[in-house]
């Protein structure tokens, strides 16, 4: 039913009261996140095993202490029912180093949720070394699906860039530099940032990694791509974007599309039409939720809404 302001005559003083009133609770709500406001269907996302997510290289769950690595994502999720849970490994290490510690929590996850089986969804390097740890490290029988959000499947050439560019005399010290800022700034434990380099390049990956970590049967895999159109949205991502375009065609700043195909390829997202784009960063919803064109959390309600649908 809808009330109409009432017209008569002797009562403007209580309607202009109204009036400020209901502006008042206006502006409240525009104040208010949209995340707050998301009413959520509660069960879209109620998968039958809960989602284990894992963060990719140079960062943890929660950056510095301060910023949720996947910002209003897991909240998201939570809203239309799914049971989210966050791992946290080393940023800089190497793929198995992160592999052991992402076992790990998994198998503490698994007895406190007491699930049969968990889903897990990946970004970055998470969805190499969570392949490890699916494949070699003895956790595929309790792993429904695995999801990959532009991952390096068959490594990056801005990683191929960086390790050439530091001659081999000074590797050391360019490891040493990026162990001693992860272990006293970002909190790592006895990282590896030089094998996180290597493990990370195209060799490795195709020669050595992919060989040696084939995908499981029952496990059902899939995978999804970002694209920068015509730009990067967040600008520091500008140069190694331009360098990828001439290595190995589109990407989204750190990853090429066809790097990210593993399992079964689900598409590219590249924001809307008015956007330049979505890259590395607006795929997982930073930086801070700004991603112009692009809905992060709606995405990954959909990929979830989907697992549901397939009975994972």
């Amino acid at each position: 039913m809808i009330r109409r302001l009432s017209q008569k005559k002797g009562n403007s003083g209580g309607e202009m009261k109204k009036l400020l009133l209901l502006a008042a609770i206006l502006v409240s709500l525009a104040m208010i996140p949209a995340a707050a406001l998301a009413g959520g269907s509660s069960t879209a996302c109620a998968t039958k095993y809960p989602i284990v997510m894992a963060h990719g290289m140079g960062a943890s769950a929660e950056i510095l202490g301060i910023v949720d690595y996947w910002w209003g994502i897991p909240e998201a999720l939570k809203d239309e029912g799914a049971k989210v849970y966050i791992t946290s490994v080393n940023g800089m290490d190497s793929t198995r180093n992160k592999a052991v510690s992402f076992k790990n929590q998994f198998l503490q996850i698994k007895a406190a949720a007491g699930a049969a089986k968990l889903n897990i969804i990946a970004h970055s390097h998470g969805t190499i070394y969570t392949r490890d740890a699916i494949s070699n490290l003895g956790i595929s029988s309790y792993v429904a699906s695995y999801t990959s959000i532009a991952g390096p499947h068959r490594g990056s050439a801005i990683a191929d860039v960086i390790i050439g560019i530091v001659p081999d005399s000074l590797e050391w010290l360019v490891g040493d530099t990026l162990d001693f800022v992860y272990s006293w700034i970002f909190g790592d434990d006895n990282p590896n940032s030089l094998e996180n380099g290597y493990n990370l390049t195209r060799t490795y990956m195709q020669n050595a990694f992919n060989p040696n970590t084939p995908n499981i049967s029952g496990v059902y895999y899939q995978s999804w791509a970002a694209k920068a159109k015509i730009s990067c949205p967040n600008l520091f991502l500008e140069p190694t974007w331009l360098v990828l375009l001439v290595y190995e065609g589109a990407n989204d700043g750190l990853v090429s599309v066809n790097s990210a195909k593993w399992g079964t390829f689900r598409g590219v997202q590249e924001a809307a039409w008015y956007s330049v784009g979505c890259d590395h960063f607006n795929i997982v919803d930073q930086v801070f939720g700004i991603t112009p064109g692009f809905d992060a959390p709606g995405f990954y309600v959909d990929v979830v809404s989907d697992l549901k649908s397939r009975g994972y």
